[in-house]
């Protein structure tokens, strides 16, 4: 199967959304505007209103993404920027993620949805005499998170080659510091592409003058990366969002019990238990945008009328259930042999104040809010050298594995099983700021 054949209809309609990440001033959102420019994904009075603000100088690219005002004057990306596009081939919905350490978790919330991330590594940053060559400490951060969020597919992009008076030998220098560092880290890259954002060379189109590169371009091995792969398979679970009260006009009252599928399918007529109470009932009526279907699958969202009133509320999952079952045990997520208050999982850290161990956080699962504690930090990963060293605390952008306990059980999957069940958010109840990302890797 050519990938780049367009009578592919998988690569032509299923959408990629991939992020940009690096460090600061690398040209995430100079790429991102060329990509947007060569695919004419720019409307005309967007392209003028660039015209006039340049008055005669080069356009600046990165102003089609950086849409905060403070984001124009200091020049850095601070929210994360969304923009979608698309080519004969496939459409795209790409997120510019800031490179500055201190918005870290804006980056974590573009990885955690994405299909494939391209990290950018500026040359004229590095200093390509030294022996190993060694890479900038937010692109190998940023490179980790993205292989600990489980995202499927990671290029590497060499930007700014046209700076160099050699690009063949900088580039050589930087992939070859690149597969060292992936080897290491445990990184598989889709690809490693010499590109220069400002002048287009190996974006959209291959550069005129690179003849020692006979590689795709970006664009062309964006066309042919695989989505995410679909959790439709597996036992049902889906974390209750929103219940709505209804009536069928005879007197007949329901509840209808709105969420987005995480994992497996539904369909009417089974048998279901509701997390944490326990409680199990049947399907007997589902509801999809607008109109009432016989079955759902991951990735959809479904209303859900079952044949009996239980109690449930925002917060709470609804799973599959054995036929015949007349109570689940509570925190247990089925064919997973997960579930539990007390787990072992990743933490990206990214609160100014410290993780402290026994204190406590609120932990949200989905829609649901739970009490819980670090009750011990494992380890933290070195970004340097990539090993696993004692720690008392994580810092700011530390990442590290730690074992939680949660005030009451909850239903767990591994993270890399399923993104939605084995992830969940840390946050502090005095500042109420996200202090955390935790992707859980076994429970106890």
């Amino acid at each position: 199967m050519d990938p780049y054949d367009n009578t592919n209809a998988e690569f032509r309609h299923k959408a990629l959304r991939f992020l940009t990440a690096g460090s600061v001033d690398d040209g995430k959102s100079t790429l991102i505007g060329r990509l947007l420019l060569d695919s004419q994904a720019i409307l005309a009075d967007q392209l003028d209103a660039l015209n006039r603000r340049a008055s005669g100088s080069p356009v600046d690219l990165s102003q089609l993404t950086d849409g905060l005002e403070a984001e124009r004057e200091q020049g850095i990306t601070i929210d994360v920027a969304y923009r979608y596009f698309a080519t004969p081939r496939r459409k795209f919905i790409i997120a510019d993620a800031p490179g500055h350490e201190q918005y870290t978790r804006n980056m974590v919330t573009a990885a955690a949805g994405s299909d494939a991330a391209v990290v950018l590594v500026d040359i004229t940053k590095l200093d390509l005499t030294q022996s190993p060559l060694r890479l900038l400490p937010q692109t190998r951060r940023h490179s980790l998170l993205a292989r600990l969020l489980r995202v499927p597919s990671i290029v590497f992009a060499a930007n700014k080659l046209d700076a160099h008076a050699d690009p063949k030998r900088a580039f050589d220098r930087v992939r070859d510091a690149l597969l060292h560092f992936s080897q290491e880290a445990g990184i598989v890259p889709a690809g490693i592409v010499p590109v220069s954002a400002l002048r287009g060379d190996n974006v959209a189109a291959a550069s005129p003058s690179w003849h020692w590169y006979a590689g795709p371009t970006l664009l062309q091995l964006l066309e042919a990366l695989p989505a995410a792969e679909d959790p439709s398979s597996g036992p049902l679970m889906l974390p209750v969002q929103y219940v709505a009260r209804g009536g069928d006009g005879l007197g007949n009252q329901f509840r209808t019990l709105w969420g987005r599928l995480a994992r497996g399918r539904v369909q009417t007529g089974d048998l279901v238990s509701i997390q944490p109470s326990g409680e199990v009932a049947r399907v007997v009526d589902i509801h999809h945008a607008g109109s009432a279907v016989d079955c759902c699958v991951a990735g959809q969202s479904a209303g859900l009328v079952l044949n009996r009133h239980v109690d449930v509320s925002r917060g709470d999952w609804i799973l599959h259930a054995e036929p015949g079952a007349t109570q689940a045990p509570q925190g247990v997520a089925p064919g997973s042999a997960m579930g539990g208050q007390v787990f072992e999982a990743t933490l990206a850290w990214l609160d100014v104040e410290p993780a402290a161990i026994g204190r406590k956080y609120w932990l949200r699962h989905g829609h649901r809010w739970v009490p819980g504690s670090i009750t011990a930090i494992v380890s933290r990963l070195d970004i340097h050298t990539l090993a696993a060293t004692d720690a008392q605390a994580l810092a700011v952008n530390d990442i590290g594995r730690v074992r939680i306990q949660a005030q009451s059980p909850l239903p767990l999957t591994a993270y890399a099983a399923n993104r939605v069940a084995g992830a969940m958010i840390i946050v502090d109840p005095a500042s109420h700021r996200t202090s955390g990302a935790l992707l859980v890797e076994a429970v106890s």
